[in-house]
């Protein structure tokens, strides 16, 4: 028999398609094709270089074969396959000698992964990659408008795009991609960038097919000036909807800490528009608590209609880390000042934990929750490991 092998591999339904492994890979072991990101076996070192950077966990799969999946087979998945079974070691050790091998290899690769991204146990089942890049829907712009002060140095866009009677069906915490028009330096046609959703489930509008986006415009980003230069009626190429664990638990009682960064509020707005149409409907008495962080109040985006939303529905600690004349403060330091509710919130099994944001805030995020863990007597490793294990555990960022 041959000898067991450990191959890594990409969950497509997880997969938000950004491409970030692929650009980050060393050995050029990652592509792609119109439909999934795949790694070639023959190429691929097992160096881990790819690990870190994706922001879903989706990159972090891998199966104990004898004979590796083709790319072939990798770009024809909609969802992984089974671990296939291997009775025997192919030195004659057995299956103890096996078991050892396969410990190993998975001791490895998952060398500071940070662990399987599950979603909660209670969410809707996500469709995902229903348009790629040789097949995009295409959206109307139904409104473009800037969330932030005209004098801030932060341009921040509420998209609304119109799928019109194309389906398009998207929950809270999914992503979608926007390909800009043109080709790169190597003629090729620019790849889509992600942008989360940041509206619930039925619509910006209810029950209306549309969606909408948070974008900021970026000095030298492609698509973000593209689409936010975009006016009513024009048409966009969008792909996706992707990932299928950053989702809201359609659980009323359900309770909630979100902390984010910008424009990492994204799939909070979604968050919290659902629960109020919830909340509308009576399903539920779960809290929701929102850490947000900014440079300044007009740096901040949705910063007026935040302030609408009741305490009653979400608890909000607005942040802000350049305002003339006050000390810089940011959201890991709310979270200490405020370290007996989220406490509190930890050591509740209902409670699920969402971080969305600059990748720069989760060293002193989770240094912030360590701390907090600690001092109520909870080892935050091993809470943040069964909550994941739970559903209850989500990071996403870029």
């Amino acid at each position: 028999m041959t000898k067991p092998f450990m191959q890594h591999l990409i969950d497509p339904e997880i997969c938000i398609r950004c491409y970030t492994c692929e650009n980050t890979c060393p050995i050029d072991a990652i592509s792609h094709d119109e439909n999934n990101v795949v790694v070639d076996p023959a190429i691929c070192e097992q160096c881990m270089a790819c690990i870190p950077v994706c922001p879903t966990g989706a990159i972090d799969e891998w199966r104990v074969v004898t004979t590796p999946y083709t790319l072939e087979e990798q770009f024809s998945w909609d969802e992984l396959p089974a671990q296939e079974e291997i009775a025997e070691a192919a030195d004659g050790g057995g299956i103890e000698a096996l078991d050892d091998e396969i410990a190993r290899l998975l001791e490895a690769a998952h060398a500071g992964a940070g662990g399987k991204t599950r979603a909660p146990a209670s969410a809707a089942r996500a469709s995902v990659n229903l348009y790629n890049l040789e097949r995009p829907a295409r959206a109307r712009v139904q409104g473009n408008y800037r969330l932030t002060a005209g004098d801030s140095d932060s341009d921040v866009r509420h998209i609304i795009l119109d799928f019109a009677a194309q389906p398009f069906p998207v929950l809270e915490g999914q992503s979608i991609g926007i390909i800009p028009p043109g080709e790169d330096a190597e003629g090729k046609p620019h790849l889509p960038r992600l942008y989360s959703v940041s509206s619930p489930r039925d619509g910006e509008r209810p029950n209306y097919n549309n969606v909408s986006l948070t974008v900021k415009r970026e000095p030298r980003g492609l698509c973000s000036n593209y689409v936010c230069d975009l006016k009513a009626g024009d048409e966009v190429r969008v792909t996706g909807p992707f990932g299928a664990t950053f989702l809201m638990p359609d659980d009323g009682a359900a309770r909630l800490l979100m902390i984010c960064t910008g424009t990492g509020s994204a799939p909070f707005r979604a968050f919290t528009m659902r629960r109020q149409r919830m909340s509308a409907g009576g399903r539920g008495d779960g809290d929701m608590v929102l850490f947000f962080g900014a440079r300044t109040p007009d740096s901040l985006p949705y910063f007026g209609p935040l302030g609408k939303v009741p305490d009653t529905v979400l608890k909000k600690h607005l942040v802000f880390s350049r305002v003339p004349g006050q000390d810089k403060e940011y959201v890991q330091h709310r979270m200490l000042a405020e370290r007996e509710s989220v406490a509190a919130m930890l050591g509740d099994v209902r409670t699920h934990v969402y971080i969305c944001g600059l990748k720069g805030m989760e060293e002193g995020v989770e240094a912030a929750l360590t701390e907090i863990a600690g001092a109520a007597g909870l080892n935050w490793t091993d809470t943040r490991d069964a909550m994941r294990e739970a559903g209850r555990y989500h990071v996403e960022t870029y």
